[in-house]
């Protein structure tokens, strides 16, 4: 599926946001759950006395990029109301990533087949090669209309296709190159176009469709993308997985790698991860739509608790 012109994206947006900033929000990915924990999170601290949507910057990977593209359009309060009041799900089948339907490989076997992705790549750049390389092999056996389906459920997740003022970074992968991609206002994409490629797994949906290219999730680039928050004061990251990382620790893919990079840049850098009740709402599978409601208000707590002391930080 193409859904713009068959011209290439602008998608070197790190190269147009160089200027130092005093505050940035990182949202990593995490499914569903991770989704409404962070949504709850920044409600929590919002009702608190703490607005961290009001960052110079904010960085969106996977479940994180649906969360950065809907504060760019209402609250997170808002957010968070219609996530309790939200109708029980109905599963009548597999669910995709964030909760939509027709996933190219079963939830229980997308770990194993990446795991095996990660365990023959010799670094990072032939782990994102080789991840896109299978997803186009998997989409090109299927009916073709995934795509099309997807960006329909990102685009009712969204309240609204327009990219906001203030800076926000998606991040992707290109599938066929294996090339780290970044998405802004000034790329030529849809904010929609932008979260579903982030979003897109390549297994859970098939690779996404921009012009002439095709896309598979941000994360695939650096777990929680925080490094593109450099030259920012402070840096708030909120991590679904809590900083784990399935790669090899050589590779740097992992979140503690990013945030001593940014210390060592002159950053402060502060981490949210889920505590004991948050995980306990995650289940065991975090794509699970029944986890919302669980997981927003878990995140709603934490968000409450940690205001005081992330008050002092952010501000």
């Amino acid at each position: 599926m193409n859904t713009t012109p068959s011209s290439t994206p602008q998608v070197d947006a790190t190269k147009r946001l160089r200027a130092a900033g005093e505050r940035a929000l990182v949202l990593h990915g995490g499914g569903s759950a991770g989704n409404a924990w962070e949504i709850g999170v920044i409600a929590g601290l919002f009702d608190a006395g703490l607005d961290v949507t009001e960052a110079d910057l904010t960085v969106g990977t996977s479940a994180g990029a649906t969360a950065a593209a809907q504060l760019t359009g209402t609250t997170a309060t808002d957010l968070y109301a219609a996530i309790l009041s939200a109708a029980p799900p109905q599963r009548t089948g597999p669910v995709g990533p964030g909760g939509g339907r027709g996933r190219l490989v079963p939830v229980a076997n997308y770990l194993e087949v990446t795991n095996r992705i990660i365990a023959a790549a010799a670094d990072a750049a032939d782990m994102r090669r080789r991840m896109g390389a299978a997803a186009l092999e998997l989409d090109a056996a299927s009916d073709g209309s995934g795509a099309a389906r997807w960006r329909a459920t990102v685009a009712a997740r969204l309240p609204g296709a327009h990219w906001p003022q203030r800076p926000v970074l998606i991040t992707a992968v290109d599938a066929r190159t294996g090339e780290p991609v970044v998405f802004d206002r000034h790329s030529g994409v849809d904010l929609v176009d932008a979260v579903a490629a982030s979003t897109s797994s390549g297994f859970g949906v098939p690779p996404y469709g921009i012009g002439d290219s095709r896309y598979i999730d941000g994360g695939y680039r650096r777990n929680e993308n925080a490094d593109l928050a450099a030259g920012h004061a402070r840096v708030l990251v909120l991590s679904p997985f809590g900083g784990r990382t399935r790669h090899p620790l050589e590779w740097r893919m992992q979140l503690a790698a990013q945030v001593d990079e940014l210390r060592a840049a002159g950053s402060s850098v502060e981490t949210v991860f889920p505590d004991d009740a948050a995980l306990k709402a995650f289940g065991t599978d975090m794509m699970d739509l029944s986890t919302r409601p669980p997981a927003a208000r878990a995140g709603y707590d934490q968000g409450r608790a940690l205001a005081g002391r992330l008050a002092e930080f952010w501000r």
